[in-house]
């Protein structure tokens, strides 16, 4: 596949576009080792060796970052209101055009899922793709037995409005802390659905989106690519 020689650079983070022109004006781009004159030039990214200071190019098409969101920072692209998660990325990808797929409460923390890819995010936040997100929640109230029935039957918000058959999992021998399984994503949707059952929430975490679980590993604030098996984990069902 043919692309210009400034979209692959480009898309590997290393530069803008703008900025792939200058470097090859000055001479620091090659093509099968052979100096580039033009950022429109095109060659194919999978079969020639493209370096930039003399340094292979890694090309990827889109890409695919796994982050541990904390508390306190947006899931957005900008936002004038405080920082946002693209706020915590630094070096090469920190220039990719990287948007969060969905959304995650400001005030809440866990798996947050970046990329470039807009076929993959409409994938996976689509209802008719089925993707579950297990979200780890701490309440105010102790959780009933009861509670389980009403989100399998489907929870009526305050508001009216009728969420789809969910699962609610009791952690433990702790009456205030639970599992909670929605294959949605509206509004403050797990913190209303709790509410609706008597228990506030008091601290919120996405632990897994599909089959693809939060590396613990990972501080708050921190971030890495995913892999390709990861990547197809996301679509693997984990609630009946």
């Amino acid at each position: 596949m043919l692309l210009r020689l400034d979209k692959i650079i480009s898309s590997s983070g290393i530069a803008s576009r703008s900025e792939v022109k200058r470097l090859v004006k000055q001479a620091r781009v090659s093509v099968d080792g052979v100096t580039a004159n033009s950022a429109d030039m095109k060659c194919d990214p999978e079969k020639s060796e493209i370096c930039v200071d003399g340094v292979p190019l890694r090309y990827s098409e889109y890409h695919y970052i796994m982050m541990h969101k904390p508390a306190g920072v947006l899931s957005a692209t900008e936002d004038g209101r405080g920082e946002t998660v693209l706020d915590l990325l630094d070096g090469p990808t920190k220039k990719l055009e990287l948007f969060p797929v969905g959304r995650l409460d400001k005030d809440a923390e866990g798996l947050l899922i970046l990329t470039d890819d807009g076929e993959f995010c409409h994938k996976v936040i689509s209802p008719k793709s089925g993707v579950v997100k297990k979200y780890y929640v701490e309440t105010e109230n102790p959780v009933p037995e009861s509670a389980c029935a009403e989100f399998e039957k489907g929870i009526v918000l305050a508001d009216g409005l009728h969420c789809l058959p969910a699962k609610l999992e009791l952690f433990g021998d702790s009456e205030k802390r639970a599992y909670v399984y929605v294959s949605e994503g509206k509004f403050h949707q797990v913190k209303r659905m709790m509410a609706a059952v008597g228990c506030p929430v008091t601290y919120l975490k996405r632990v897994a989106e599909g089959g693809l679980q939060l590396d613990e590993t990972l501080a708050k604030g921190q971030w890495r690519e995913l892999s390709e098996s990861e990547r197809v984990s996301i679509f693997e069902t984990i609630m009946a």
